[in-house]
């Protein structure tokens, strides 16, 4: 199966302005991305896909595939749907990664391309428990920016996605809302695997009240019908949403670099 890795890059941000370029490694923060989703075994190309000329001409200044699209799609998803259309047609299945994972494991991205092959359905995703510490604040089950999965039956290797929601779902009733099993909820990871087929009936398909609603993309898939399967992994990869997050990536970057020369 012929798999492609598409990372879409937008400038705009609005609480870590201009991150994709950000440079202090040596490298912008696009190619750090860029060189992990290279290292997938079972992909055969990855690609940028961005609106903005400077990280067009930051990727294509180290090397890198990049195509410029439209700025007017409502999401990534619409985005992931021109660039197949128009540059990677001999694609069989298509994986979404985000621009802003620079340490995404590789073997994350091999998971999800098995879990995509060994299964009809529409989209395949990842999720990984909830660290059992966070019971509360940011990063907890209870953080709007931490999207919770709510799992159904096994499907294969992985299983039936039936919602996901900025909401605690599913509510602990008994515990009047009190998380005591922060592991018992899912936490939503960014990366995505498409058919190239149904990535233009997604485009194709009306935004839907819950997907407007909660801000989330996928759930124009499962409104309309759709299944999505979902892989459970043992951990998620830090992104970088702000400045704090930058500052931790470039400790741990620096740590490895050093290590790297003992």
């Amino acid at each position: 199966m012929t798999v492609a890795i598409v990372i879409p890059a937008r400038r705009a941000s609005t609480r870590l302005p201009e991150k994709m370029l950000l440079d202090e490694t040596g490298w912008p923060l696009i190619r750090h991305t860029y060189e992990q989703a290279k290292k997938a075994k079972l992909a055969q190309s990855v690609l940028v896909a961005t609106d903005d000329e400077r990280i067009f001409q930051a990727v294509k200044q180290f090397g890198g595939n990049v195509v410029m699209t439209s700025a007017d799609h409502p999401t990534g998803t619409d985005r992931l749907a021109e660039v197949a259309a128009n540059h990677l047609q001999n694609a069989e299945l298509i994986i979404n990664v985000q621009g802003d994972e620079p340490e995404l494991e590789p073997e994350k991205i091999d998971l999800l391309i098995q879990l995509a092959q060994a299964s009809d359905a529409a989209m395949g995703t990842l999720v990984t428990p909830f660290a059992s510490h966070l019971t509360q604040g940011t990063g907890s089950p209870l953080d709007p920016n931490c999207v919770k999965a709510v799992l159904g039956a096994k499907v294969g290797p992985g299983f039936q996605a039936l919602y996901f929601s900025r909401s605690l779902v599913p509510y602990p009733r008994d515990a009047n809302g009190q998380i005591q099993r922060p592991e018992d909820y899912y936490l939503h990871l960014g990366i995505y695997a498409y058919s190239p087929t149904f990535l233009q009936e997604y485009v194709k398909l009306p935004q839907t009240r819950l997907e407007m609603l909660e801000k989330l993309e996928q759930l124009r898939i499962l409104e309309h019908g759709y299944s999505i399967v979902a892989g459970i992994v043992a951990n998620a990869t830090p992104g970088i949403d702000t400045r704090a997050d930058y500052e931790s990536f470039l400790k741990r970057h620096q740590r490895r670099s050093q290590a790297n020369d003992l």
